[in-house]
């Protein structure tokens, strides 16, 4: 079926990335490029939590655009923030490193300048598989070239007069002392930021004093070592940059979080419109407690969804969840539901499937435009499904070779985007097989057949070499396996366990018909030496 004759999907809103780009919109009408914001300190592994921020960021970004609408998509590596905690796949030595700049701290494995570039590159290099526009940002650069200094200004003069005090104390069970700022710098001599800042004058000077004894007087103008605590930076950096929409976890969507303060300040002391924010949920992988952590070094990356999940099925899995949904990440049999999740759903877009709720229709068939990967397009007809269930089973009988497999679906394969479908499937097979699949799922069909069959197993093989030629669906191979259970007094469950070690030596294996249909030739091929 062309997409030309399929009902589009109507823009108005169907989707959760719909709802919050207009929200934005209805905020700032007026704005000529929507700007939306994501970003982390890079202080450990990039992990699919923090993935989780991005793809909502884009998925909103893409609703701007489907309005119509010019966009920008910011993300800040914030690796001008202190090494605050040492992460337990790091040695105890590091704790000397600790309140430097992230910038500072040496790569454990030697491959990058620092601590924080060894997980922006490997962040980077994980997102790049998926052409979202990103303008990345390197807070270390930027806070040092003094672009920010009219801002720290601006909220410094807001300290002078109580205003910033007050909208944090509102949320305080003890007022900030008389004495607090939120103006910080890493020291020049020891490079931490082990600092008291004072005697700010109102407009670039400001004194500072180090836990290590050495103190000065600088103009942050001219010497841009000055950055402000996060719950003033954030703000400030969203008036810079016209922030739109930034979010965070679900533990910002409370008054009181840096967001909500964020926010006022923005506000009041910026004269600017307040942020549209869809809050994330936590995401957890199957059988793991709590939510992810980078800090603690453990959780998975993005890199490692993607060894079991094509690009477009990762997009799936976020843009079908609503953001303030948590959800599992699954490693083990729910693999190929999901993936038949996804064919179930391109077949729905398609028409081939029919869904008669009409509104239920447009949000599903808006996930999917939304589950395609940046500048890959979506195809004119119903590209090919390899099933996910059938590769696991065909690639292993045929070694993972690429050229058999194309035989194999020969007639399924039209387009470049079908080839292109095979390659990335096969690859996640290959992987999950090795990493995650249980198992039974995991098996080669035998070159011979074993030398030790008792007498009731080499009669099946002889009842095999008489039927199997002829059986060519599935119906017909279950009415066969129950006349041998008749014959030879067996279970259902016996006769499995009987052809599975006839076929790949194990007891147990991918479903059974599946294994033998699929692979018909080489098993007669086998019963026949």
């Amino acid at each position: 079926m062309s997409q030309n004759n399929i009902k589009k999907s109507n823009y108005e809103n169907v989707h959760w990335a719909d709802n919050f780009a207009q929200r934005a919109i209805d905020a700032n009408p007026t704005s000529e490029i929507y700007t939306v914001e994501s970003g982390v300190t890079p202080s450990g592994i990039i992990h699919v939590g923090h993935f989780r921020e991005v793809i909502t960021m884009e998925m909103v970004r893409r609703a701007f655009e489907n309005k119509g609408k010019k966009t920008r998509f910011i993300y800040s590596w914030d690796n001008y923030d202190a090494f605050r905690k040492v992460p337990k796949n790091l040695p105890e030595n590091y704790e000397k490193y600790l309140r430097l700049p992230l910038m500072q701290v040496p790569d454990p494995e030697n491959c990058h300048n620092s601590f924080g570039e060894h997980y922006i590159s490997e962040g980077e290099k994980a997102l790049s598989v998926f052409n979202f526009p990103i303008e990345f940002q390197y807070q270390d650069k930027l806070q040092r070239s003094g672009i920010y200094a009219e801002g720290i200004r601006t909220i410094l003069r807001a300290e002078q007069k109580g205003e910033i005090q007050d909208i944090l104390n509102k949320y305080r069970q003890e007022p900030l002392k008389k004495d607090w700022t939120s103006a910080t710098l890493f020291c020049e001599k020891c490079g931490k930021d082990t600092t008291k800042v004072y005697g700010y004058d109102g407009e670039y000077s400001l004194n500072y004093i180090c836990k290590c004894g050495h103190s000065n007087k600088i103009n942050f103008k001219e010497t841009p070592i000055v950055k402000l605590l996060f719950r003033t930076d954030w703000p400030m950096r969203w008036a810079y940059y016209g922030v739109n929409v930034e979010g965070g976890g679900k533990d910002y969507s409370t008054p009181g979080s840096p967001w909500f303060t964020g926010n006022e300040i923005l506000e009041k002391i910026f004269n600017k419109p307040r942020l549209i924010g869809p809050f994330h949920n936590f995401v957890s992988m199957k059988g793991q407690n709590g939510k992810i952590s980078s800090s603690k070094g453990d959780g998975a990356t993005t890199s490692d969804l993607l060894k079991i999940y094509t690009p477009e099925l990762i997009l799936f899995l976020f843009a079908g969840t609503r953001p303030n949904a948590e959800f599992d990440i699954s490693f083990d049999l729910d693999v190929i539901k999901i993936y038949e999740d996804f064919d179930k759903l391109e077949r729905i877009y398609f028409g081939i499937e029919t869904e008669k709720n009409e509104k239920k229709l447009a949000t599903l068939k808006r996930t999917y435009e939304l589950s395609m990967v940046t500048g890959r397009k979506i195809p004119e007809t119903l590209p090919f499904q390899p099933s996910f269930r059938h590769l696991v089973t065909n690639a292993q009988a045929n070694n993972f070779d690429l050229e058999k497999l194309k035989k194999i679906y020969s007639s399924e394969i039209k387009t470049e985007f079908d080839l292109i479908r095979l390659k990335e499937r096969l690859l996640r097979v290959k992987n999950w097989l090795n990493l995650y699949a249980p198992e039974d799922m995991v098996f080669s069909i035998l070159d011979n057949l074993s030398s030790n069959l008792s007498d009731l197993n080499l009669e099946i093989i002889k009842d095999l070499k008489q039927n199997l030629n002829s059986i060519n669906e599935n119906k017909q191979l279950i009415n066969f396996f129950k006349e041998l259970c008749s014959k030879y007094n067996l279970e259902m469950k016996e006769l499995a366990t009987i052809l599975y070690n006839i076929i790949i030596g194990k007891d147990k294996g991918p479903r059974l018909s599946t294994l033998i249909l699929e692979n018909k030739v080489k098993i007669i091929n086998l019963i026949n030496n």
